[in-house]
């Protein structure tokens, strides 16, 4: 496996790998990476599609891209994927994927002229004081302190951030500043979490540091990302024949080590509750989707809490039985048995009746929810809320099925343990009507009508996930296995909590990406793998950064020392006149 960029890579068509009919694989979970895995299975290593066994503990396929209609409950989505145009494993996937709904259009066309017609800008993205108060500039608000310390950051090699804490590079001259505000709550960090982490994400999304305010980096799907995403790509694979096989929990698989060669030998596994076992040849792989931030959800509904759990259920167990018997498969403990009581445990779905609720969205964001359009574009968050609030309002309907009077809404905060401001109990207890009471009081709706609001005009489902946030834990090298560990003849981990080098977790293209690098490698598909995009080796997006970060300041407008002197150097700066740095500073609009 190698990576590559351009168009001589990207459009080739690779040779039948020898020896490809007599293969078997086996992908434990149907989450997009076993979905990634299955399709450049069958494309580019062109597997019998009916070789291809996808072994799925759950009665469904997605994983953690969801959006269901739950009997009992109603209209459900556990979370959004924020995507972006440099997605670039996810998109030549998703090229050859059919769209469901576009005739003659693959999912990437699809998506394609929906976000040229309808291109993401948040109107809104940080209200405070009940919804009175909204910045109109997107500043950053980033004094030189805390530049100089992102600067630090980037500049330091992953091998010295082995279990760094983002608040052991950071003081609080960042943790003020509205960059950190928007940071925050688009991915979802936290202070006790992984600064290589963080590191990862300013060096991979640099040249998104223009749209981090206003969002218009992001990009969305149609609808809900099961809807968009896996229906179409399940529909596909079951087109070319692909197995997919429900109500299995593959609780081990047997390695045996010969030689500093690793097999696998044995799945052993539970169908329906009845224990089996797959005896495995040299001619069968196993792609593992080890770990998951969506195991063990529990559900909620309008009148009770989603119960809190710690229950591992059978992806984690699956994992820590495969890191018993050999290091290089991991350390599963770091990201699931230290999880902090203060953090981001529960969501919420609310399906808004009728148009009493829309109207107070519709004021803060200053478009029409019912238009089709993207509504939020992203989370709106709440500076002053103690739960440290935010709700997205995507393209609506959300659901093909949802009535078109219907408005849904997605809500998360990302303190568990702290009392609410109108409720004054921390979200873990409360019902879905009373994360609803909360929101409305956050969004401004007077206070004598909240709760007739949150329980007649709405039907709010919280859901409890005990390991949302466990991509993002302070981990060292060897704590996530690699891809295709060394010395693996038959054997990869794909999914996030796979290792591979420069991309980020808690998103669509790491699913993909690690899912393409196992299939390339095992299967021997002579294909580049596309690179990460290498933005942050672009000096233009480094120079437009810089501008940004500074809050649109001129170079002279700058006193050092100053982030623009830090980066190109006082001295250089009296010698750029009549030369090409000149014309990449004014491009910048530094100068």
């Amino acid at each position: 496996m190698y990576y590559s960029n351009g168009n001589f890579e990207a459009f080739a068509r690779p040779r039948k790998p020898a020896g490809i009919e007599d293969k078997q694989a086996y992908l434990v979970g149907s989450g997009l990476a076993a979905l990634a895995a299955a399709t450049f299975l069958v494309r580019d290593a062109q597997m019998p599609g009916d070789h291809i066994h996808i072994l799925e503990e759950l009665a469904l396929p997605g994983g953690s891209l969801d959006g269901l209609d739950m009997p009992n409950r109603g209209f459900v989505v556990r979370g959004g994927r924020e995507m972006e145009n440099h997605f670039e494993c996810l998109w030549d996937m998703y090229r050859s994927i059919p769209s469901l709904t576009t005739p003659n259009a693959s999912v990437l066309d699809e998506f394609y002229w929906l976000n040229k017609d309808d291109p993401n800008q948040s109107q809104t993205r940080i209200i405070w004081k009940q919804g009175t108060e909204v910045p109109d500039d997107f500043k950053m608000t980033l004094t030189d302190q805390a530049n100089s310390e992102i600067i630090k950051l980037c500049l330091t090699p992953e091998d010295k951030l082995q279990d760094v804490k983002i608040s052991d590079v950071f003081t609080e001259d960042f943790f003020n500043s509205n960059f950190w505000e928007y940071w925050k709550t688009m991915f979802a960090f936290e202070p006790w979490q992984s600064a290589m982490e963080m590191r990862r994400y300013l060096m991979r999304f640099i040249h998104h540091i223009d749209g981090i305010a206003d969002l218009s980096a992001l990009k969305f799907t149609r609808y809900n990302q099961y809807e968009s995403l896996v229906l179409p790509a399940v529909q596909f694979l079951q087109d070319q024949g692909v197995d997919f096989q429900y109500s299995v929990t593959v609780d081990n698989i047997i390695v045996d080590e010969e030689n500093g060669q690793k097999t696998a030998q044995t799945i052993q596994l539970h169908r329906n509750g009845e224990a089996e076992t797959i005896a495995l040849t040299p001619q069968d792989y196993v792609f593992v989707t080890n770990g998951s931030i969506t195991e063990s959800t529990t559900y909620g509904d309008q009148d009770h809490p989603a119960q809190p759990t710690k229950d591992l259920g059978g992806s984690w167990q699956l994992w820590e039985n495969l890191a018993a018997q050999d290091p290089a498969f991991g350390r599963p403990k770091k990201f699931y048995n230290t999880i902090p009581e203060k953090s981001w445990f529960v969501s919420a779905t609310a399906t808004l009746l009728d148009d009493k609720i829309p109207q107070y969205i519709q004021k803060i964001t200053h478009k029409d929810p019912y238009s089709g359009q993207l509504v939020t574009g992203g989370p709106v968050s709440v500076r002053d809320s103690s739960w440290q609030m935010s709700f997205v309002v995507s393209r609506q309907p959300h659901f093909a099925k949802q009535p078109k009077n219907e408005i849904v809404a997605w809500v998360y905060a990302l303190y568990s343990d702290v009392p609410g401001d109108f409720v004054k109990k921390p979200i873990t207890e409360c019902t879905g009507a009373e994360i609803t009471e909360e929101w409305l009081y956050h969004m401004g709706v007077p206070t004598d009508q909240i709760v007739a609001l949150a329980t007649q005009s709405a039907h709010t489902i919280p859901v409890y996930m005990p390991f949302i946030t466990s991509y993002f834990m302070p981990r060292a090298d060897g704590d996530r296995p690699k891809v295709v560990p060394a010395g693996s003849q038959n054997l990869a981990f794909i999914g996030n909590f796979a290792d591979t080098g420069r991309d980020t977790v808690f998103t669509t293209e790491y699913s993909v990406r690690t899912a393409m690098e196992a299939v390339y490698t095992l299967m021997n598909v002579d294909r580049g793998v596309p690179e990460v995009f290498a933005s942050v080796f672009d000096a233009r997006e480094l120079l437009k950064s810089v501008y940004y970060l500074e809050d649109g300041k001129k170079i002279t407008d700058l006193k050092a020392p100053s982030l623009i002197t830090r980066v190109i150097g006082k001295q250089a700066l009296k010698k750029v006149k009549g030369t090409y740095i000149e014309e990449l500073l004014r491009d910048a609009k530094l100068l």
